[in-house]
């Protein structure tokens, strides 16, 4: 049985924790969360309000899961480490280049399991596509297109409403959102990236296109009805239920404390009257040692479900759409279909199509065992990832087509 101890209790580290504990295989002993409420999804675990509490003891777990905000995970990342936990790290790392070098350093140097949530890599989707790479069956792959649809609600809740709205508070919409589409993307081809260009921006969360006698809050305006980002259309029909988007806004998840939360929390304002400055849409244009290349859309404006990709092979092509892969072979000319049936949808609720599960999985087999190939990704292969993202944020902001340093070659 595998200790744990999570640091940062909301709904990402809720989530790992929970898989983790139906495994039957890991036991929650200690959580460290600021609020009562978060504390006690663990009933029987020692409680810490604040991470140095458990970080000013001996090791209390065998690993912990970290899953404070973007901003608070390098501080508990460096300590725990130097206390030897086996350690589960949400995405991002951090939001600057050396604290995730830092980071990085400080994992190598303690010798123990260290994994990033890269959950796309977990997902049985991107296993049966990287066997069919990896099998050659499309033989060399020269470009592809890969899509995430955010979701117009999903933006509303977590990219204009919520956590990650603003740069200064967060981070960029890329690293934030994103970092893992672009870790998929070095796992599937194999490849290191050498130059990223990128464009994009805020286009409609803000306060311009705000419609005619529009209010600050959801419940107080008049044209709420016909707007399609209603706080009230978006999570009143959750009422009740204890699951995400909803736990996110209040522990009260009666109609009632729904109706309070969005009456006076952040989920209630108008998405043209936030603060937001994070993009709702951008494009990113990648190429890979050999030559290959890959464009990476991320949009707000779509239903939010799995990603979409296409390959482009010298033998052949696949289609993609987080559930189905379409082979289509250039010397039969025939195409075959594979279903790879994911447990749920592509959304964090829907534990993003297996992959949430998958990632617990071999954390938990790589602790119990100490062989660290069930995790799919090394620490240097998700700095290259963060390092992506700054230098297509690099490129949007100046217009420039930015170099990556021929550094920590992707395995």
């Amino acid at each position: 049985m595998v200790t744990l101890a999570v640091v940062g209790a909301g709904s990402r580290g809720s989530s790992y924790a929970r898989h983790a504990v139906a495994t039957g295989r890991a036991e929650v002993v200690a959580v460290a969360d600021p609020l009562d409420g978060r504390r006690a999804r663990f009933p029987g675990a020692t409680g810490y309000a604040d991470w140095r509490e458990l970080a000013a003891l001996p090791r209390q777990a065998d690993a912990v899961v970290i899953a404070t905000q973007d901003r608070e995970h390098v501080e508990p990342a460096l300590r725990l480490a130097e206390l030897g936990y086996h350690i589960l790290l949400e995405k991002p790392m951090a939001v600057t280049e050396d604290d995730c070098r830092a980071i990085v350093a400080a994992a190598e140097r303690s010798g123990a399991v260290f994994a990033v949530c890269h959950v796309l890599r977990y997902t049985p989707y991107t296993r049966a596509l990287k066997e069919l790479l990896d099998a050659g069956r499309v033989g060399e792959v020269v470009s592809v297109q890969h899509l995430e649809p955010v979701g117009w609600w999903h933006q509303a809740h977590s990219y204009v409403r919520g956590n990650w709205r603003r740069t200064d508070e967060s981070t960029f919409m890329l690293l934030a959102k994103s970092c893992h589409d672009l870790d998929w993307l070095v796992h599937l081809t194999g490849r290191r990236v050498t130059r990223v260009s990128s464009f994009g921006g805020l286009h409609h969360f803000r306060p311009e296109n705000r419609p005619a006698g529009a209010a600050d809050r959801c419940l107080d305006c008049a044209v709420e009805p016909g707007c399609p980002y209603s706080a009230a259309r978006i999570y009143l029909p959750l009422a009740g239920q204890d699951v995400w988007p909803l736990s996110v806004l209040t522990d009260d998840v009666s109609e009632q404390g729904v109706l309070e939360a969005l009456r006076t929390g952040p989920y209630g304002r108008c998405v043209y009257a936030c603060d937001n400055d994070v993009v709702d849409h951008q494009v990113v244009n990648l190429e890979f040692d050999g030559g290959a290349t890959a464009s990476f859309t991320m949009t707000a404006f779509t239903p939010s479900g799995h990603r979409q990709t296409r390959i482009f092979g010298t033998r052949g092509s696949i289609d993609g759409d987080g559930v189905h892969l379409t082979v289509h072979d250039f010397v039969t000319g025939r195409s075959e279909t594979l279903d790879t049936r994911p447990p749920g949808d592509g959304t964090a609720g829907g534990g993003h199509g297996g992959g949430d599960e998958g990632l617990v999985a071999a954390f938990l087999a790589a602790v119990e065992t100490g062989d660290r190939s069930p995790i799919l990704s090394s620490p240097a292969e998700s700095l290259h990832s963060h390092l992506i993202a700054w230098a297509a944020e690099h490129s949007r902001l100046t217009g420039e087509t930015v170099p990556l340093p021929a550094e920590h070659p992707a395995s």
